[in-house]
Order: structure tokens, then C-alpha cells, then sequence
């Protein structure tokens, strides 16, 4: 999952409320060079949107995220979703993705939720929330008794575009996910050019940091 989304470095996480306002911010974010979006399942359109946005853009990288139940791992599967991701690691949603053979990344916050996921056979995490938790310090601190495990995360909550680079510096970090590049008021707004630039920005600094 993690070797698909490396190449962007960043992932948008976004709720949607239409299919119109993700077919158009899909479109914008296109625009910008940013091929790749998280659709949360935080609204009653997500797998709808998710479906259209596939239909659309093929090309473009979608994935569900808040993935709470089996339903919605269902319905994210169901949609054309091409990964999901929650923000626990709930082992009952896991063996279903394993059973699905979808793509999934569990959400941890602490070593007990780490060994957890190892237990169920997954590496590929999503650390959340990745601020309040404690941010890089924390990361640094959780990934290192599991570094010889080859555990990546993709760190959400509080990422944005002034420490996106803390982050995506870290080896074991090979993407970041957050809501700055696609916010709600912009969304509920029909601000698509500022989307654009603020997916532009961002791959920018990604190529920046990359050489």
C-alpha cells in the first residue's frame, strides 16, 4: 500500500459532503500533480464519491479512510477503493481487509497498538493522532524498538505544510496524510485554484526533499 502512495509523499484526507464537490476536488487536486486522494468515510457520499472519482479519474489513487466497521470496509472495497485506512487497529477490521485481500493500514498511537498490528501480520501503519500523540519525538521513539520488524507509518493528525519535513525526513515515514491540503471551507467554498495551489506546494516540497 505504502509503495503506491510513496511517490506522492503527501495524501489529502478529505470528507466530502457530494459526489459533485469530490469529482471537482479530485480534478483540482489532478491539477496540481497530486494524482492521490483519502476519502474518509465520515459522510454518508464517501463510497459514492469513491465510485465516481474511479469511474473519472482512473489514473488517480483513491483510498477510504475511518474505516470503523465491516460494513464500511464492504462498502470502501465495493466502491473501487484501492486502500483503506482507520484510525485504530481493530483486529476485527483487519482480518476482513486480510480476508478482502485489500489493502489496510490500522491507526496506532502506542507500542501495545504496534505489537498489536504485528500480531494480525500487518507493518504498514498509520500513526494518528500523529500531533496530539506527540508528533516526530513520538514517532521517533515508537518506531524504534520495531525498526528490525521493517514497521512504516503514515503519520496523520496535525500534519501540515510547516512540518510535513520533520516527518518525511524519518526513513520509516514514506508518506504523510493530512486535511490542510484539501480543508473543508475551501470544499464547502468551490475554492478549487486554491486546492491546485496548495497541492502544487506540496509536491514541491516533497520534491525538494527528495533531490
Amino acid at each position: 500500500m505504502f509503495e503506491n502512495l510513496e511517490k506522492f509523499g503527501v495524501i489529502p484526507v478529505v470528507a466530502v459532503e457530494t459526489v459533485d464537490d469530490g469529482l471537482n476536488l479530485c480534478e483540482a487536486l489532478v491539477a496540481g500533480g497530486l494524482a492521490a486522494m483519502e476519502i474518509t468515510f465520515r459522510t454518508p457520499a464517501a463510497a459514492d464519491v469513491i465510485c465516481e472519482v474511479r469511474k473519472k479519474f482512473p489514473d488517480v489513487v483513491v483510498g477510504a479512510g475511518t474505516i470503523l466497521t465491516p460494513d464500511e470496509l464492504n462498502r470502501a472495497v465495493d466502491s473501487g477503493a484501492v486502500f483503506g485506512v482507520a484510525p485504530g487497529c481493530n483486529p476485527t477490521i483487519v482480518e476482513a481487509a486480510q480476508a478482502a485481500g485489500f489493502a489496510f493500514a490500522p491507526g496506532v498511537c502506542t507500542p501495545s497498538d504496534v505489537e498489536r498490528a504485528l500480531e494480525l501480520g500487518v507493518t504498514e501503519l498509520k500513526f494518528f493522532p500523529a500531533g496530539a500523540a506527540g508528533g516526530v519525538p513520538m514517532l521517533k521513539a515508537l518506531a524504534g524498538p520495531y525498526g528490525h520488524r521493517n514497521v512504516t507509518f503514515c503519520p496523520t493528525g496535525g500534519v501540515k505544510a510547516e512540518n510535513m519535513a520533520d516527518y518525511l525526513t524519518l526513513p520509516y515515514v514514506p508518506v504523510v496524510g493530512g486535511t490542510w491540503l484539501a480543508p473543508k471551507n475551501l470544499i464547502k467554498n468551490g475554492d478549487w485554484e486554491k486546492i491546485t495551489l496548495l497541492a502544487k506546494t506540496a509536491m514541491e516540497k516533497v520534491a525538494e526533499l527528495r533531490g
